[in-house]
């Protein structure tokens, strides 16, 4: 009778250095990402900081004579906009947050209604999903300018109405008009995106739960969300990331001296365009970390589990997998059962 052992694990040494060259190769394969995202992201940055403490050429108050170069005056650019632009960097502040978040809502419960009508068989389809996405393959600028027209005084959106309301010159109707120009450009993307979430779901799952006699709403709270959660994660993270940095609307559409529109990427321009390029720099910072803050939170909060390994165990209480809906594969008559790795013969 002979005895066969077990293979020998594989010696740990050898595996370590099967480890050490996946990281060499890895580091190689990613180093001109890094590259890239250092000219472009970290070394203007560091430039806008350090234009940030100086200020705009002028006098010179012991020569009277004018100076060259820049001033340095430290963090006065920053104690400025707290203080004497106290009032229109908070204005911009409100103004950038309110047409990310109502924007972002609307079109996130918009594209996914879009995505559900696109995803049905239905005859005429392509047709639909080509109407649908006409809106964002219109550029900002040429939309901007389209809804100007809407929004004229003798526009189409007055005539509807039936009154004659002055949208560029008001309040909150130059913001309603931001709000409804941008939600109609780029409600299509975030369609999109949940669109190719909605492909990848097999049609047996749902079969399982039409027979298990859950309702539309039932099937679609507990199995489309959960499964397109990353597609549309990531579509309203860039969404909200864009309208963050909203510019190109408000100022083609309403113009570039409404406070009433004006956001932070305005803000910026104006200075720039007044030769202030410190202070300029100062509210690029200043909205760069506010966005950096929101995408943070928003993957923390919402995304953290984006990449996790689908082979863990299920929590407490967590969805299940789409595997959990489809029935299991059975074993055709006469297939041997898989053994262990360790056997033993004689």
């Amino acid at each position: 009778m002979t005895t066969h052992t077990p293979a020998q694990a594989a010696d740990p040494h050898h595996r370590s250095k099967g480890a050490k060259a996946q990281s060499r190769l890895a580091m190689i394969l990613i180093a001109p990402t890094v590259l890239v995202l250092t000219v472009v992201i970290v070394i203007p940055i560091i430039q806008s900081l350090i234009q940030s403490l100086y200020g705009k050429p002028g006098l010179d108050p012991e020569t009277g004579f004018y100076a060259q170069g820049e001033p340095f005056i430290g963090l006065e650019n920053y104690t400025n906009i707290f203080t004497e632009a106290g009032g229109r960097f908070w204005t911009a502040m409100f103004n950038t947050t309110l047409f990310g978040v109502v924007t972002v809502l609307l079109e996130t419960i918009l594209g996914v209604a879009m995505a559900l009508i696109m995803h049905r068989a239905m005859r005429g389809r392509g047709i639909v999903r080509a109407s649908i996405l006409v809106p964002w393959a219109i550029p900002t600028a040429v939309s901007a300018i389209l809804w100007g027209w809407i929004f004229n005084q003798n526009g189409v959106a007055n005539a509807i109405l039936g009154q004659h309301i002055m949208w560029a010159s008001g309040n909150w109707g130059a913001k309603w008009a931001i709000i409804i120009a941008d939600v109609w450009k780029t409600a299509p993307y975030i369609g999109l995106l949940t669109l190719a979430g909605l492909q990848v779901i097999p049609d047996e799952v749902y079969e399982a739960a039409k027979i298990d006699g859950a309702n539309a709403w039932r099937r679609f709270t507990a199995i489309t969300l959960p499964l397109v959660k990353p597609a549309l994660v990531v579509a309203v993270l860039f969404r909200a990331l864009d309208a963050l940095r909203m510019f190109d609307l408000p100022y083609i559409l309403i113009g570039p001296r409404k406070a009433s529109v004006e956001t932070m990427s305005m803000l910026v321009q104006d200075e720039a365009s007044n030769t202030r390029y410190g202070s300029a720099a100062a509210y690029a910072l200043i909205l760069f970390l506010y966005v950096f803050i929101i995408a943070f939170a928003f993957v923390k909060i919402l995304g953290a589990d984006l990449g996790a390994s689908t082979e863990r165990k299920p929590r407490k209480g967590a969805k299940l997998p789409v595997t959990a809906f489809l029935p299991k594969r059975r074993r055709p008559a006469g297939e041997p059962v898989a053994q262990g790795a360790n056997r033993s013969q004689s």
